[in-house]
């Protein structure tokens, strides 16, 4: 399949073409939920499409590479109409899947915190992601407190779901291979409906930390509490130190002393 295709860089495609691997990747989300309607980012040459299509699940697949949805509704005619020109960044996911739905893909390194983003943005109506990333991307989200990696949407995303690191993916299984290692990662909403704190300030309170990171939180949050000379345990430490809990614990704190 992979010749017919042409991968384009500005796209950042790099096609899998290890026919295992793009089965385990398929399994782990529908071992995970094979009921609920699924959209594929990025299916490039249908390496995980073809496999998911075999499964009576409503699906689609978008892609904003012509060529590939042409390709593609072309070696699948009976399922042309699950195959999209659209783009996952703008398009309404509600309007298109429903209330639920899952994401699967072989995300393009350029846009995959993207992609998490529009994922938090719709964190009350996904229930799995399983996706491709580069590996220091991967590790980063996954990644506890304590780390240097652990971030913006390692606290973001783990504040909603549960993230599990499944397996390393080498370069050579690429068409082009890319000049970095990938790895798998899945995502399962978690039993929160919602945070102890109000989830836009805490956005901002983590945001505002980490664009900061080498700072002290004292510092950090200062702007947010109009420089008042007031204290907290957490002042002292780094943001690459607080859990998700400590996070709400911080934001709560900001938002009595804002005013």
């Amino acid at each position: 399949m992979q010749h017919q295709v042409r991968a384009k860089k500005h796209l950042g495609q790099h096609f899998l073409n290890d026919e295992n691997i793009a089965k385990n990747i398929v399994d782990a989300l529908l071992q995970a939920d094979n009921a609920t309607p699924l959209i594929e980012i990025g299916p490039g040459t249908g390496v995980l499409t073809k496999y998911i299509l075999e499964q009576p699940i409503k699906f689609f697949a978008l892609d904003i590479d012509q060529e590939s949805v042409n390709y593609l509704k072309n070696a699948y005619p009976t399922h042309k109409e699950k195959i999209k020109f659209l783009d996952f960044l703008q398009i309404d996911l509600n309007a298109l899947v429903g209330d639920k739905f899952n994401v699967i893909g072989n995300f393009p390194y350029n846009i995959s915190s993207q992609i998490m983003f529009k994922v938090l943005e719709h964190k009350n109506n996904v229930n799995v992601v399983v996706g491709m990333f580069q590996k220091e991307v991967a590790e980063r989200l996954v990644e506890k407190p304590g780390s240097k990696t652990y971030g913006i949407l390692s606290v973001l995303l783990q504040a909603y779901f549960d993230i599990e690191y499944l397996f390393t993916v080498h370069e050579n299984v690429f068409t082009p291979p890319p000049k970095v290692k990938s790895a798998v990662i899945k995502l399962t909403r978690n039993n929160r409906e919602k945070l102890n704190c109000s989830d836009e300030l805490f956005f901002r309170v983590v945001k505002t930390c980490f664009n900061q990171r080498r700072k002290m939180i004292r510092n950090s949050v200062q702007p947010l509490l109009k420089n008042k000379e007031i204290t907290h345990p957490f002042f002292t430490k780094r943001p690459e130190q607080l859990s998700v809990l400590e996070f709400e614990e911080l934001t709560n704190f900001v938002e009595q002393n804002m005013n």
